[in-house]
């Protein structure tokens, strides 16, 4: 289960996608005025979400 983790004060979280039950990866959006943002993908739907935040960052994934 890939699980993301606070690199300030290392509170971590598993994520799965609730549809397809498959762990949510890693990834990037690129918006439409260039700016990219740190995402969570579903590897079987492809569902996306903003990857989970703490302490005001975004959590890094460890698979």
């Amino acid at each position: 289960m890939a699980t993301y983790r606070c690199g300030v004060c290392g509170m971590g979280v598993n994520a799965t996608c609730a549809d397809c039950n498959e762990p949510l990866v890693n990834d990037t959006l690129e918006l439409d005025d260039g700016r990219k943002v740190q995402i969570s993908r579903c590897p079987k739907c492809e569902g996306k979400i903003k990857s989970p935040t703490c302490c005001g960052k975004d959590m890094a994934c460890e698979i």
